[in-house]
């Protein structure tokens, strides 16, 4: 007999489909209920046990008997077919024996710390940087261009060009020039799922085992490894308030570099002209690439809107990356490099085996939003208000905790970095889990550094907080629930030896 899949119900008190009573039959043969050679229940018979139609059953068995779990003559009653293999009742689900074997890239992506967990949690509120308030998400214009790119029905249904949509490209081509300053061709421009597969592209394409990378110190964590993925070795390069410190590059060989020079994550060091010029001589002299990750150029507060590091050669050295996920949503996966004239085709040619090509609707939606104006008027809009938010934050922090705290990159971007000047390093993982019992997120800078050289980095606690997915009330109360994080840490440690406490001196 199958069994109901519902232990409140029997199978007598609700009809099953085919799909069902084939799962389930198929789980018993495989657990050895019905034993190789054995009989099934007639289908008739099965149908009236189970309350369903016999076709129902029928459908069930012939399903079973095309995978060979049974076989099927005219006249008998269903059997397990004899070729199957006995087993165990439990060895449809014993584990497997040998190690799992991965290829060199697996291996090191399973070496790789873990991840963050990105599902939804029960936080109150949460300082995660890269998050954005739903409220900001300008949803009517969204569905009216999505509505507007699928009713331009196409003359056929088709892979479409890997480089990505012409008219977004066309519309990203000319936003670029408005906004950024920069000029280039329309197919150096590869519409890519969101920045995390523009980098991907760079290091399958630019880096091998044996090679070098260049990238900051701190940085974007997501960066490091998809690079290290390739097996390619990083040269991690200190930076300060002017972003990477190219005086260190001297006598460093790579194929490439990684920077944000723009605003330096997560630091928001801008970089300066002379060690601009320094970047891209290093880059020449090495025959090397500098990939440019503009990820939020869109967000100027107290500074002037920089021009990208692209604008500055003309060597074809730079490959500039962007993304909308800082002013629509991460959740879109849209992204696009703008790639040197000789790179254009290889880099076609691998985002067409990596996934053909990236959702047409929605860059057609995009390319909408962009000729219409809809779109600069969106990020005006979203840059009011989150600077609203910084400025709820810089204030609160200030008031609750003023000189005991030190505040980097306000000057732009969607977070800031504090250091608690009280608090050494140690310290981080009391905090944040007090803070998170308290229902509020907070998150540590450290896995943002190179751990194995540990230089440049101040022996305090560090935070990254993010303020674009929080309303100005829920950034007051953070703030608050975190300074009574601190001081319950403070409390708690101050009561050890001094050497031990993990509070800094002020002589430090």
């Amino acid at each position: 007999m199958v069994q109901s899949q519902d232990p409140g119900s029997s199978g007598r008190e609700h009809a099953m489909g085919a799909r069902q009573i084939y799962m389930a039959l198929r789980d018993q043969i495989l657990g050895g209920v019905y034993e190789t050679g054995s009989h099934l229940p007639s289908s008739r018979s099965l149908a009236n046990e189970l309350g369903v139609s016999r076709t129902t059953v029928t459908v069930a068995y012939e399903q079973l008997a095309v995978e060979g779990f049974i076989e099927i003559r005219q006249g008998a009653r269903p059997r397990v077919a004899s070729s199957l293999l006995e087993q165990s009742p439990s060895s449809a689900r014993l584990k497997r024996a040998a190690p799992v074997r991965l290829s060199d890239y697996g291996g090191r992506l399973r070496a790789s710390p873990p991840w963050p967990d990105y599902l939804p949690n029960a936080l109150k509120i949460d300082f995660r940087y890269g998050d954005l308030a739903p409220s900001d998400f300008p949803a009517l214009i969204w569905k009216r261009a999505m509505n507007a790119a699928m009713a331009q029905r196409p003359v056929r249904l088709a892979y479409d060009d890997p480089r990505g949509s012409r008219r977004l490209r066309q519309a990203l081509q000319s936003y670029l020039w408005r906004a950024r300053t920069l000029s280039c061709d329309l197919d150096q421009i590869i519409i890519v799922s969101g920045s995390q597969q523009g980098l991907d592209l760079c290091a399958r394409l630019m880096l091998d085992p044996v090679d070098r990378f260049v990238i900051e110190d701190p940085c974007y964590r997501m960066a490091r490894q998809v690079f290290a993925s390739t097996g390619a070795s990083p040269v991690s390069v200190a930076v300060d308030e002017g972003g990477m410190k190219t005086e260190l590059l001297k006598g460093v060989a790579a194929r490439l570099a990684y920077v944000t020079p723009s605003h330096q994550f997560p630091l928001g060091g801008v970089m300066p002209i002379a060690r601009r010029h320094q970047l891209l001589e290093w880059a020449r002299r090495n025959d090397a690439y500098v990939i440019e990750d503009d990820y939020d150029s869109e967000y100027r507060y107290d500074i002037n809107p920089v021009p990208p590091l692209h604008k500055l050669e003309d060597r074809g050295s730079v490959i500039y990356l962007g993304t909308i996920s800082k002013t629509l949503s991460p959740m879109l996966r849209i992204g696009y490099l703008v790639v040197p004239p000789e790179l254009q085709d290889v880099f076609a040619t691998a985002k067409q085996l990596l996934d053909r090509h990236s959702p047409v609707a929605e860059q057609q939606a995009l390319a909408l939003l962009i000729e219409s104006g809809a779109y600069e008027s969106h990020v005006r809009r979203v840059r009011r208000l989150n600077g609203e938010r910084r400025e709820t934050l810089l204030n609160a922090l200030r008031h609750r905790f003023g000189d005991r705290i030190a505040i980097e990159g306000a000057d732009a971007g969607l977070h800031v970095v504090v250091w608690f000047k009280e608090l050494s390093r140690s310290l981080e993982a009391p905090l944040i889990g007090n803070a998170r019992r308290s229902g509020v997120g907070i998150h540590s800078i450290s896995p943002l550094y190179d751990c194995e050289t540990g230089e440049g980095r101040a022996d305090q606690v560090g935070l990254v907080m993010g303020y674009s997915a929080l309303s100005i009330q829920q950034i007051e109360k953070g703030v608050r629930i975190l300074l009574e994080a601190v001081e319950q840490v403070k409390g708690e440690f101050s009561e050890t030896d001094g050497r031990d406490s993990g509070l800094a001196r002020g002589d430090d």
